[in-house]
C-alpha cells in the first residue's frame, strides 16, 4: 500500500509526499480525521516510504522491505495499539496476556518501545513508530512519550493515528506535525461497498448505508446490511417513546442491546436520526433518511435545540462506553434512555 493509492485524501497526502519529496520528514506526525477514513493506510504507506530501499523517500509497496511493512513484520517498524486490540484484529491471543488485555496503551509499553529505540536500526535508514489509536494511551503513557518526542532518538520517526486528538495531551500535540484526513465520499465507500459485498448489494441499501456512514469505509463495512435494513423500524420505535412509559424504554434497550454489533448499529442510526432532526428545525430538506422527512419535521417540533443536543451527547456517551470502554450494552442503553426522557 503505497502512499500514492490512498484514496480522497488529496491534502494529507500531498503534505506526507511534499515532505519526503524534501527529506525534511519530521520526527513526529498526528494522522488525525474520523475513524475509517485511509490513516492507517496512510500511515503504513508512509513507514514504507521511509524504510523502502528499492525507491527511498517514495515506497514502491511491492518490494520485500514494503511487503514486510503491511504485513507487520519489518524490524525497524513497530506497531504499538493496546492489547484487547491486538486481539480483535487476530495479532495476538488472550493467552499471550497474563490480565485481560487492556484497551488502554500502557506506560509499560511505552517504555518497552524506548528501550527498543535507543538501539541502531537493523536493516532500514530510519526506524518507524506507529502508534494505532493513539488516543487510547493512558495518562502515564502520554507523560512517559513525551520524553521521546522531546528527545528524539536520531532517525527515529513517529506516527500518531487518532480520531480522537483532543484526548492527547496539549504538549503531545504540538510536538506532532499534522496530516488532516476527511471523511470520504459517499459515491467511493458506495463502490466499495458493491465491490465487498459477497451475494451483491441492493443499489439503494447501498446507497443509504454509504450516505450513512458520515464518511467512514470501515463504519460502512462493519454495517449489517440486514439489521440496518431495520433503520426505519429503530427510528419509529423511538420516536413512539414518552417520558410517561419507562416500560417502552427498556423494551427498546433489550432490543437495541441484543447484542453489541446490533446496539452499534443502531446507535449509528439514530447519530444520523438526530442529525436529521436537527436539520429540520432550521428547514433544511436535504436529510440522510429522506423517506422518513415527515417523521423528522413532527420531531423536530416537539423536542427544543437544547434537548436535541443532550440527546445526542448521551447517544455519543453510550456509544463509546460500549465500544472502547467494553461497557454491558443493555446497562448503558437503558442508563441512556433514563437520562433522556428524565433529565
Amino acid at each position: 500500500m503505497a502512499l500514492s493509492e490512498v484514496h480522497s485524501q488529496e491534502h494529507a497526502i500531498s503534505a506526507l509526499t511534499a515532505a519526503l519529496g524534501k527529506k525534511q520528514v519530521h520526527h513526529a506526525w498526528l494522522f488525525h480525521g474520523p475513524e475509517g477514513v485511509g490513516k492507517e493506510l496512510a500511515a503504513t504507506g508512509f513507514a514504507q516510504a521511509l524504510v523502502c530501499l528499492k525507491q527511498p523517500w517514495v515506497g514502491c509497496g511491492s518490494c520485500a522491505d514494503c511487503t514486510r511493512v503491511a504485513r507487520r513484520n519489518h524490524p525497524d517498524v513497530t506497531w504499538v495499539m493496546p492489547e484487547a486490540e491486538q486481539v480483535e484484529r487476530g495479532l495476538s491471543g488472550r493467552s499471550d496476556f497474563t490480565n485481560t488485555p487492556s484497551r488502554d496503551i500502557r506506560i509499560e509499553q511505552v517504555r518497552a518501545l524506548q528501550e527498543r529505540l535507543s538501539f541502531r536500526a537493523l536493516e532500514a535508514p530510519h526506524k518507524v513508530v506507529l502508534f494505532v489509536t493513539a488516543h487510547a494511551m493512558n495518562q502515564p503513557a502520554q507523560n512517559a512519550l513525551l520524553k521521546t518526542l522531546e528527545e528524539p532518538p536520531r532517525d527515529t520517526i513517529l506516527v500518531l493515528i487518532s480520531s480522537q486528538p483532543d484526548k492527547l495531551l496539549p504538549t503531545i500535540r504540538s510536538r506532532c506535525a499534522k496530516a488532516a484526513f476527511g471523511p470520504l465520499p459517499a459515491s467511493f465507500i458506495e463502490m466499495k461497498l458493491k465491490a465487498a459485498a459477497k451475494k451483491g448489494l441492493d443499489d439503494a441499501l447501498a446507497h443509504q448505508i454509504a450516505v450513512m456512514s458520515a464518511g467512514s469505509l470501515s463504519r460502512a463495512l462493519a454495517l449489517d446490511p440486514k439489521s440496518f435494513a431495520q433503520r426505519k423500524e429503530t427510528i419509529e420505535a423511538f420516536e413512539k417513546l414518552t417520558p410517561e412509559d419507562a416500560s417502552a424504554w427498556l423494551s427498546l434497550a433489550e432490543v437495541m442491546g441484543e447484542d453489541r454489533g446490533s446496539a452499534e448499529a443502531a446507535i449509528d442510526v439514530l447519530q444520523i436520526w438526530f442529525r436529521d432532526v436537527a436539520l429540520a428545525q432550521v428547514g433544511a430538506e436535504a436529510l440522510v433518511n429522506s423517506d422518513l422527512s415527515q417523521l423528522a419535521t413532527q420531531a423536530a417540533a416537539r423536542v427544543s435545540p437544547a434537548r436535541l443536543q443532550r440527546r445526542a451527547g448521551l447517544l455519543e456517551e453510550a456509544k463509546n462506553a460500549i465500544t472502547q470502554r467494553n461497557g454491558s450494552v443493555r446497562l448503558q442503553l437503558e442508563r441512556m434512555f433514563v437520562e433522556m426522557f428524565t433529565a
